[in-house]
């Protein structure tokens, strides 16, 4: 049998512990990176205003959610992430954002690392990268008295907005309300075996549940009951960019660095610490930077437009939306020039050029134009 002629079998779409959650509420459901999740449950933009105005909720359960815990938990850490775990020592609970490098200095995953103590910490990485992810971590981790261990039996639930944590304190359990209470931004911790972390991918206060399914369920219906707004994918998209923040895939793979990808803020250079791609990013000479951009004339900024100054090209856009907030095109781009906020230039649509212009961002700061 000649095998070539076998179809390959594809796996079919995971489904969320909070999956019939979602159909009852009759959202729309997409195929999103081999996850079945809702998109919208109806208005994408009365999601998004909610999330600035009051208070939303987002089923983020799809991402990856792992354990590492040993006597050299901290060193194999320093040598993972390009940014430096020992920023986050000074505090119980204390997330650190960082990306995982490759040797060449591109992007693996960016991540959330929460430090618990000097042998426990908790990572959250992406979902679309989960296998890829999960088979660095382990080839590196073989020199290391550590144990690494992916949690794929807990649910994820982000409640965010600038009323999210006076609900969380009605809605959520006594335990898991005073732990809430008790945490600084960006960091997280645990009550028994439930997690908190306050911290978001909207720009807006808020805390992020990593919760047991049954627990999850549970909370989803309360905070349904108290009013809370459910949104999906296409509000969480649009708040994430409009904060500035950047989408794996998009924003960040593995043939650009974070230097090229606007997350030089993110790398501990100095120092003898030797972590994956460090020495490759010390001997980098690119010049393409990450810019933020408002569109000035009819459209929308989308991923892969091209951009230009005359009729030189220098650059791409990188993530691309209408801005409900804004109500005007907002997008990144990666280009191979230093411009500044003002500067003018030209993106392809279609047959047509339009005008932008650069701007900083995050674009939306505290529910207000940061520009």
């Amino acid at each position: 049998m000649n095998d070539t002629n076998i179809a390959l079998k594809q796996e079919p779409p995971k489904k969320t512990p909070l999956y019939s959650q979602h159909a009852s509420l009759n959202a729309k459901i997409v195929d999103f990176g081999g996850w079945q999740l809702p998109v919208n449950y109806g208005s994408q933009i009365d999601e998004h205003h909610a999330v600035r105005t009051k208070c939303g909720m987002f089923d983020v359960s799809h991402m990856t959610v792992s354990d590492i815990s040993g006597p050299d938990t901290l060193a194999f850490l320093r040598k993972l992430l390009a940014n430096d775990i020992d920023k986050a020592t000074s505090k119980p609970g204390k997330a650190l954002y960082s990306c995982m490098l490759n040797e060449q200095g591109g992007v693996i995953d960016d991540l959330i690392v929460y430090y618990i103590n000097d042998q426990q910490c908790r990572l959250v990485t992406n979902a679309s990268t989960n296998k890829k992810d999960m088979a660095w971590i382990k080839s590196h981790a073989a020199n290391y008295d550590i144990t690494f261990t992916e949690r794929p039996e807990l649910a994820l639930i982000a409640v965010q907005g600038p009323e999210a944590l006076d609900i969380c304190g009605q809605v959520l359990p006594a335990k898991l309300a005073e732990l809430t209470k008790s945490l600084s931004r960006f960091q997280g911790g645990f009550a028994d075996h439930e997690f908190v972390g306050r911290t978001g991918y909207t720009g807006e206060d808020g805390i992020e549940l990593i919760v047991s399914s049954t627990l999850a369920n549970s909370l989803w219906s309360t905070f349904i009951d108290s009013g809370v707004q459910p949104c999906g994918l296409g509000a969480r998209d649009t708040l994430r960019l409009e904060a500035g923040m950047a989408l794996y895939g998009n924003d960040l793979d593995e043939s650009h660095t974070p230097l090229e990808s606007g997350l030089k803020w993110t790398l501990s250079l100095s120092g003898d610490r030797d972590f994956i791609g460090k020495s490759a990013l010390s001997k980098s000479t690119s010049e393409k930077n990450l810019i933020g951009l408002v569109l000035q004339d009819r459209g929308v900024l989308r991923g892969h437009q091209q951009v230009f100054i005359g009729e030189q090209l220098i650059g791409e856009i990188t993530s691309g939306t209408f801005s409900p907030s804004l109500e005007q095109s907002i997008g990144l781009a990666r280009v191979n020039r230093m411009l500044k906020p003002g500067d003018k230039v030209d993106i392809a649509v279609r047959n047509k050029r339009l005008t932008a212009v650069v701007a900083r961002y995050p674009f939306i700061k505290d529910g207000q134009s940061a520009n």
